[in-house]
């Protein structure tokens, strides 16, 4: 009777692991036959009202079926393994053909934007680009500026001092001697860089900045000369009609000095918001170098004379893109940033 019943239930369960679809029935098949509570453990547990005779071939019997059984269920599981990856692959075809996504990439932040087209103007000028160190002595930051200690223009300047004659440079013109020091006339450069003066950030204020400042030394050069090139340089960054107007000014490392202004390229001169309704901007400070400043950079005031200027990149970019708010060129925000 017990053999006629591990028959049964060996065919009933290789009929089924056959009919099973997926790995989920050959599971409860698994469970239902050879489990803790399965049919065939039910049938082993009526061994103890075998004959002793009975009972090893009755036992020999039941680990065939168990055998056979579990040998089915590995083969229609790498069955189906096989034809769920033969299934997966037909739906992850790949067209190569297809165009691919597009990709969102980056682009210039504002101030690289309009420092590449800066360089690029003045390159084509005929300048070259030079820098110099961030954190500056004492000297060439204000000293060899025309700028001795105790001069006033030391208090406007709101520095980060390190030591007694070290300094975070408060401008670029420290460059200006720096060159004139290793160059000898002709000397046309520019040397864009971070400042650090002590302001507290506001729309327009910031501890940190960033300037570009232009020197030209040779033989007879004149306030023309200055004039000339700005002029070009206005033109090139903000359209041909751009009118440009100097305004006498003083600067302790230039003698005469000005500030340098250019017609409002949103209202043409005519006035707005932008200009405060006057129609000029300024962008701008220059003049003639101090011929203290040549000599304290090594070049004969008698023989040479230059100009020099000095640029607020970050005003040049509010000016160009409208931007009311400084700190927005910092904030980091992908909003602001995307839009250019």
């Amino acid at each position: 009777m017990i053999k006629e019943q591990l028959e049964s239930i060996r065919l009933e369960a290789l009929k089924k692991i056959e009919q099973a679809a997926d790995m989920s029935g050959v599971e409860n098949v698994r469970v239902g036959v050879l489990g803790k509570k399965g049919e065939l453990a039910g049938i082993l547990k009526q061994l103890g009202k075998l004959s002793a005779e009975e009972r090893p071939v009755v036992g020999q019997i039941a680990n065939s079926v168990r055998a056979e059984i579990e040998k089915t269920i590995r083969e229609k599981a790498e069955q189906l393994k096989a034809m769920e990856g033969e299934a997966r692959l037909k739906a992850e075809t790949i067209d190569v053909t297809m165009p691919g996504s597009p990709v969102c990439i980056g682009h210039e932040h504002p101030l690289d934007k309009v420092l590449d087209d800066v360089k690029e103007i003045f390159i084509g000028m005929g300048f070259d680009i030079a820098s110099g160190p961030e954190v500056e002595l004492d000297y060439y930051n204000f000293e060899a500026l025309n700028i001795p200690k105790g001069h006033p223009a030391r208090d406007t300047q709101d520095t980060f001092y390190i030591s007694d004659n070290v300094v975070l440079r408060t401008q670029t013109s420290p460059v200006q001697i720096r060159i004139m020091e290793k160059q000898k006339p002709p000397i046309r450069a520019i040397a864009p860089g971070r400042v650090y003066r002590s302001d507290a950030v506001d729309a327009t204020h910031s501890p940190i900045f960033h300037q570009i400042e232009g020197l030209v030394v040779d033989e007879g050069i004149t306030m023309g000369d200055l004039k000339g090139c700005l002029m070009a340089f206005a033109k090139r960054l903000y359209g041909e009609e751009t009118r440009i107007r100097l305004r006498p000014h003083h600067f302790p490392f230039t003698e005469p000095s000005c500030e340098m202004d250019v017609s409002c390229f949103r209202c043409g001169g005519k006035g707005c918001s932008m200009c405060k309704g006057e129609g000029w901007i300024e962008i701008l400070g220059g003049g003639m170098v101090h011929p203290k400043v040549l000599k304290n950079g090594g070049i004969d005031p008698d023989k040479y004379s230059g100009f020099a200027f000095g640029l607020g990149l970050e005003r040049l970019v509010m000016f160009k893109y409208s931007i009311d708010d400084m700190r927005l060129l910092y904030d980091n925000d992908v909003r602001f940033l995307g839009q250019f």
